[in-house]
């Protein structure tokens, strides 16, 4: 058995947070806080190992890097 480690990305939303894997964007899944948001991905992420490999089909490969990357923007609209 091999382990394959993904990238979770949440963003806060009206209801809570979404959860999606980078490298696997169907794996998405909600929730009411970001502890529950991070237990949904997860059960999410093994639903979708189990169906991809009773389907025989390849489950995609993980380990992306994510990097923040600050731009400057021009304001627009009135100064405050």
């Amino acid at each position: 058995m091999r382990m394959i480690t993904y990238t979770a990305k949440y963003t806060k939303i009206d209801a809570g947070y979404l959860g999606q894997l980078v490298e696997w964007p169907e794996v998405v899944t909600e929730g009411k806080d970001l502890e529950e948001c991070r237990a949904l991905l997860r059960d999410a992420l093994r639903e979708m190992v189990l169906a991809y490999q009773q389907l025989g089909k390849e489950i995609p490969a993980g380990n992306a890097l994510i990097e923040q990357l600050p731009v400057e923007v021009e304001r627009v609209g009135p100064a405050t």
